[in-house]
């Protein structure tokens, strides 16, 4: 991983930014109807969201310099995740299933989302039809589902694109391996995963934090 300096002008940060604004709230996108041929996939891809009761698993997020910065994504349904950046980042990201957080703790501010107009929506809301928002794209491989998410309404918003790779050992089949965020300018970010591990045990306390505007510790 890049030895980086996180000061409030770093370009990890923007590229932070920029993915969460390009990741669509799932309740705002215009319906697209998938090709017959895709319906399989789309709804095989639905059911493995749908399929995750909890997850663990490690990330590596890259911005569209090639900067990188590694992580622990932790998820349970309905609506709550994290993402605990590495050591040395004072950034976190974190839902309780009703609003969505950017905790900085560098500049000590603290963004919030409502979960119905949060980034993440396709991922973190499983009540949502997904195949209703987005649409297959072609990958080359038979073992590799592409999903594209965008709002034509709204270009400014960007685009998200979750990939899934076939593998019996996850949830409905399919393992959600990446996503790719652009937003309207083209900057690219980019959230690796891997080692996931379905079902462990998540406290419900994994989706609090300690806001950095006070001393005490509140929900997130």
């Amino acid at each position: 991983m890049s030895n980086l300096s996180f000061t409030t002008k770093h370009p990890l940060r923007a590229a932070l930014a920029l993915s969460l604004a390009a990741a669509l709230p799932v309740s705002a996108i215009v319906a697209i109807q998938p090709a017959a041929a895709a319906e399989g996939d789309l709804d095989k891809a639905v059911a493995a969201l749908r399929g995750i009761s909890t997850m663990k698993a490690d990330f590596v997020q890259t911005d569209r310099n090639g900067q990188t910065v590694a992580g622990v994504m932790t998820l349970k349904r309905p609506g709550k995740i994290r993402f605990e950046y590495a050591k040395g980042v004072p950034l976190l990201i974190v839902s309780n299933g009703k609003s969505m957080y950017l905790v900085d703790y560098e500049v000590r501010q603290v963004q919030r989302w409502p979960i119905s107009s949060s980034p993440l929506g396709a991922l973190l809301d499983p009540s949502r039809d997904v195949k209703r928002y987005g649409k297959l794209l072609p990958t080359g491989h038979p073992d590799v589902i592409s999903i594209e998410v965008r709002d034509t309404r709204h270009p400014e918003y960007g685009v998200i694109t979750l990939i899934f790779a076939r593998d019996a050992s996850a949830p409905g089949g399919l393992q959600l391996t990446h996503w790719v965020a652009l937003d309207s300018q083209n900057n690219r970010t980019t959230v690796r995963l891997r080692n996931q591990r379905y079902g462990v045990a998540v406290a419900d306390s994994a989706f609090t934090f300690r806001d950095p505007r006070r001393t005490s510790r509140r929900p997130g």
